[in-house]
């Protein structure tokens, strides 16, 4: 069965109907139990359920749900996420619980649980959802790239451990994708304007949907979409300083982008 958090927005929603049409064996999870089900239909196929993915007890029910069906779980795609820009002087402290919460300890969580399962049954392969904005700081989203670094960094330092196990690790790191977080920044121009400074094609779910798809079938440890922008990223991580020479005219391609798309 494939497990897919997140599923009732954005990519796992797609990544959801693609796995359907297919015919696979799928588990749906999302916080807004009403919104899957008004989208998703339970079958001999699908399954739904909701909860919090933060929460431990919600991951344990859901390795109950496995259990007292027998069912093996060959891969879990984490895909639930949240953003809410804002600057260090302005945003909520409760904005730090939000990103840190959702974005990087539900999926340590469900990776944790879920990856041990795996390991005990010799195979598995599991997808963590990153960002660009995990290799390459970004004023004004730091609580969302905090916490898309920590996600990062946790799937490829445990990833050896795992494949010893016959237990696959892998993270995506798209660059700015059409979903509802992406209307979401256009509230926010000053604070999200180095996100909408890549190229004036804006990735779909259903480019996402396809690297993911690729690689349940040949896993890799990372993959970045696009490659060109994702070597930007490290290059701007590695050297933060070098990236601060083009920050002026990032932030013009990126208000521009924003103007066109308000």
């Amino acid at each position: 069965m494939i497990l897919i958090t997140g599923a009732a927005s954005g990519i796992g929603k797609a990544l959801a109907e693609r796995l359907i049409n297919n015919g696979n064996q799928i588990l749906l999870i999302d916080l807004d139990g009403m919104k899957l089900r008004s989208i998703f239909k339970e079958s001999d196929v699908v399954s739904l359920l909701s909860g919090d993915v933060s929460k431990k007890e919600f991951w344990k029910s859901i390795m109950e749900y496995l259990e007292l069906r027998s069912i093996q779980a060959s891969c879990l795609i984490n895909s639930a996420g949240v953003i809410r820009p804002g600057f260090l002087l302005d945003y909520d402290l409760d904005d730090i619980d939000y990103h840190l919460d959702i974005n990087a300890k539900g999926s340590i969580l469900g990776t944790t649980i879920l990856g041990r399962m795996m390991a005990n049954q010799g195979f598995g392969h599991i997808i963590n959802i990153s960002s660009l904005a995990g290799l390459a700081p970004v004023s004004g989203l730091s609580l969302y790239a905090a916490s898309k670094f920590a996600i990062r960094g946790f799937s490829l330092a445990i990833a050896p451990e795992l494949k010893k196990s016959g237990v696959d690790i892998s993270v995506v790191c798209p660059d700015l994708v059409k979903t509802p977080m992406l209307d979401l920044q256009l509230d926010y121009p000053e604070e999200a304007v180095l996100t909408f400074s890549g190229p004036e094609k804006i990735l779909s779910p259903d480019d996402i949907v396809q690297v993911i798809l690729n690689l349940m079938q040949k896993p890799k440890r990372l993959v970045c979409i696009p490659e060109s922008r994702g070597l930007l990223a490290k290059i701007a991580g590695t050297w933060p300083s070098l990236a601060e020479i083009f920050r002026a005219s990032l932030e013009k391609k990126g208000k521009k982008t924003i103007q066109r798309l308000r």
